[in-house]
């Protein structure tokens, strides 16, 4: 019995035992890395699938590998954040430069404003290059929306609550408050330049709608 015990030592226990003792001295600096890429052993089950979406309805469009680093979060990094972005443009530009590798950015989420349609191109395993920060990188997920900080018009009520049902299954799925703490702004994120989602973007019908959702409240169409 106690030999069975022992063949089922996980990959995971296995590859943070012998990457620690690989790097020796350097383990106390390199140990939490290390920790966090057990998944990148062969054979371990990495939960993806091609096409798989992480929001029902969403469509799959793959951002480039360049704009994202593959991971397997809340397992390494855990989620307690969501990064609300504006486009700056149109929808469709949008999802052509986080298919360029050579934008060096991408975020989970883009919803268009027309109709509150949402294309995922980053997985939430996944940690997308959206905030312009590392730390927020690793512990949120980003949403972005189609338009321009400057044009409250681009803000429609689809979008508004096309968004909230997406940022309120990722609140369920990791245990987020649905308040401004924890739902921010790209403004919002230490050290960045960017002044998204604007003046015009109006959190407490956001946080409302958000809310709502978490509730079970009415049916949000899109």
């Amino acid at each position: 019995m106690e030999q069975k015990k022992a063949a089922r030592v996980s990959r995971r226990a296995l590859f943070i035992g012998g990457g620690a003792a690989l790097v020796g001295g350097t383990a106390a600096v390199y140990g939490e890395e290390l920790a966090r890429m057990w998944w990148l052993v062969p054979g371990i089950d990495k939960q993806r699938t091609e096409g798989e979406v992480d929001h029902k309805g969403a469509r799959w469009v793959a951002a480039s590998a360049a704009n994202l680093r593959t991971a397997d979060r809340p397992a390494d990094y855990t989620i307690d954040r969501i990064v609300i972005h504006v486009t700056q443009g149109s929808f469709a530009s949008a999802v052509r430069v986080f298919k360029n590798p050579l934008h060096a950015a991408a975020a989970h989420y883009i919803v268009r404003a027309k109709d509150g349609h949402i294309t995922q191109m980053a997985r939430e395993l996944d940690v997308a290059y959206h905030a312009g920060n590392r730390s927020y990188n690793e512990r949120s997920v980003g949403i972005e929306h189609e338009g321009f900080v400057d044009r409250p018009e681009d803000f429609t009520d689809v979008m508004y609550r096309s968004s909230a049902r997406l940022a309120a299954g990722i609140c369920r799925r990791y245990g987020i408050p649905a308040d401004r703490e924890h739902i921010i702004g790209h403004v919002e994120v230490p050290g960045t330049d960017h002044t998204d989602p604007g003046p015009h973007w109006d959190w407490a019908r956001y946080l409302r709608l958000v809310r709502q959702e978490l509730a079970g409240g009415p049916p949000v169409r899109t």
